[in-house]
């Protein structure tokens, strides 16, 4: 079998990645030592945590806190998430302004029901005419510092009231350098398979980048991606959760070469003990290897640890306690094949209906709407 031709790289503006992977902003996880994990296996567009417009603009603790950055990120990229195009576009200022920021995505694809039942995330696309306002005042607000405004979104809100298509011409017509499209509705949240076919859809529907998110759990998955849809590159969240190396696969998989060995026990030890290190530095060592503890189960998942040990881990306080227990693993044990390809993290299930705010399905303007509530408490995800 031939090996895939080199992909020629992602450019958003005046921006070019190497390669075109984008890792998605995931509440909790991708921190500054997350993304220089993930950063130091591979090239690509590590984007931040969701930050609120209102919390920039406001000077929330929380949210400006999340706007710390690792020394070795060149490209700083946020994903900005808002309801109001005055404070989303204060906020883009303040980012390009005061901390450098490179890259903005704006969230359109949250499912989660506190964003959604105040008209946010994923609901928010189905007001056309607000959409539209907000891209605008981004692009507006970031064209003089010479930074591509992306924007990120699901096929709709379900299956009968899909936005995708209006959602990709809005952000043609306003600016964006990109959309991104989770091939899920926000009722479908992390459960079933993603419709690659809308991704594809998508692609004949605009002329700028449309980046494919949804089921690439392999390298091999985000090549059948790009030659399915014709996708200019790809997003991937759950499927690097515990498996940073994925980047560095992915790095290896676009530029036309051969697939890697799988990581052996002790392969994926050296990568949990550098994550906890890099935890340790950004908060401090307890607070840091606290944080590290949820990701215990994805790493070792498949691969035979005692339930003693295990637990352990899950409890760990310090980095030497962190080195004493990873040398109990058998460095030798080879990659559980069977994990690969499947679902790693939040699942769940469909949601019969998706909360929104009342009457929103009745017209598609929104720029009436008082959509203030939508933006409190909600950096981070």
């Amino acid at each position: 079998m031939s090996s895939p031709p080199h992909h020629p790289g992602l450019t958003l503006g005046d921006l070019t990645i190497g390669t075109p992977v984008v890792l998605a902003p995931m509440a909790g996880i991708t921190n500054a030592a997350y993304r220089r994990l993930c950063a130091e296996q591979g090239a690509g567009l590590y984007v931040c945590e969701m930050i609120t417009s209102r919390g920039i603009v406001e000077g929330d603790q929380k949210s400006l806190d999340m706007l710390t950055f690792d020394e070795r990120e060149t490209v700083r990229s946020v994903q900005l998430y808002g309801v109001d195009p005055v404070y989303i576009g204060r906020a883009v200022q303040i980012l390009c302004d005061q901390y450098g920021v490179a890259h903005i995505d704006l969230n359109f694809g949250c499912p989660v029901p506190k964003v959604t039942r105040k008209g946010g995330g994923a609901a928010l696309p189905w007001k056309r005419n607000l959409l539209g306002a907000i891209v605008r005042s981004a692009v507006h607000a970031a064209t003089p510092y010479g930074v591509p405004v992306t924007m990120k979104t699901r096929i709709g809100i379900d299956h009968a009231h899909q936005t995708y298509l209006d959602a990709g011409r809005i952000a043609e017509e306003s600016g964006a350098a990109a959309i991104g499209l989770h091939g899920r509705t926000a009722a479908q949240a992390y459960s079933g398979q993603a419709d690659w076919s809308t991704i594809a859809a998508l692609v004949d529907h605009v002329s700028i980048p449309v980046l494919g998110n949804g089921d690439i759990w392999e390298a091999g998955d985000a090549l059948r991606m790009v030659a399915e849809t014709g996708c200019a590159g790809v997003i991937v969240g759950r499927g690097c959760l515990g498996r940073p190396w994925l980047f560095r696969d992915l790095a290896v998989a676009f530029a036309g070469g051969e697939a890697l060995s799988l990581p052996t026990l002790g392969e994926v030890a050296v990568v949990m003990r550098r994550h906890g290190e890099l935890l340790a530095d950004l908060m401090g060592e307890q607070r840091g290897l606290r944080d590290f503890r949820k990701h215990v189960p994805l790493y070792l998942k498949g691969f035979p640890a005692g339930g003693e040990l295990r637990a352990a881990l899950g409890m760990v306080e310090s980095l030497a306690e962190l080195d004493d227990l990873l040398v109990q693993l058998d460095p030798t044990v080879p990659f559980p094949v069977a994990e690969l390809g499947a679902p790693r993290g939040r699942q769940g299930s469909p949601r019969d209906h998706v909360i929104l705010p009342e009457g929103w399905l009745n017209d598609t303007d929104g720029l009436s709407a008082d959509l203030a509530a939508a933006e409190i408490g909600v950096s981070g995800g």
